[in-house]
């Protein structure tokens, strides 16, 4: 079993959502950790890792067992890897809790239904809060050695991260770092 050391550079405003809503302000924020800095949650990271996978090379024995999956349609069999959350460096965290530079992070975008007439529609309008681009460092351990090189091409094949992938948001790049030793 070996430990993949990844960075995920995004090079658009993201989302991930939190599932809370901030008033009559933002219909949906962003995941926050207890400090209040942005992170991807490692069960995102391994759905959207498990989808590649399985598009790259199919799923077999192989995948279902390091993912986990469900034994006839009834008892979940828990996989045999685990995949961090990915955060900001140690470095940047600290530069910006020390400076008090997290309202920089965020922004909000508005979007809106628009009518066959070309005219918003009553009630359509949604705002949610998004990160500005920047870089996460995540892990995911335990991985079986017959599904690395599968994980490894299936990182690399993810191109887009978080909610309204397909309007823009979330563009990103992922890179393994196993060489690179990155606090986190």
């Amino acid at each position: 079993m070996k430990n993949i050391k990844y960075e995920i550079e995004f090079f658009t405003d993201w989302h991930t959502g939190s599932g809370l809503a901030a008033g009559a302000d933002l219909d949906s924020t962003v995941v926050k950790d207890k400090n209040g800095l942005p992170f991807v949650p490692g069960k995102t990271i391994k759905g959207l890792l498990r989808e590649a996978v399985e598009t790259l090379c199919s799923a077999n024995d192989n995948v279902n067992n390091a993912f986990g999956h469900f034994d006839d349609k009834t008892k979940h069999i828990k996989g045999t890897m685990f995949f961090t959350n990915a955060v900001l460096s140690e470095v940047e965290r600290d530069i910006i809790l020390k400076e008090n530079l997290k309202a920089h992070l965020y922004s909000a975008i508005s979007s809106t239904a628009i009518d066959d007439d070309g005219i918003a529609k009553d009630h359509s309008l949604r705002k949610i809060e998004v990160t500005v681009p920047c870089k996460l460092y995540g892990e995911i351990l335990d991985v079986p050695d017959n599904i690395f090189d599968d994980l490894v091409n299936g990182l690399r094949f993810v191109k887009r991260l978080g909610v309204n992938r397909n309007r823009g948001l979330g563009r990103c790049k992922f890179s393994i770092n196993n060489d690179k030793e990155v606090k986190s």
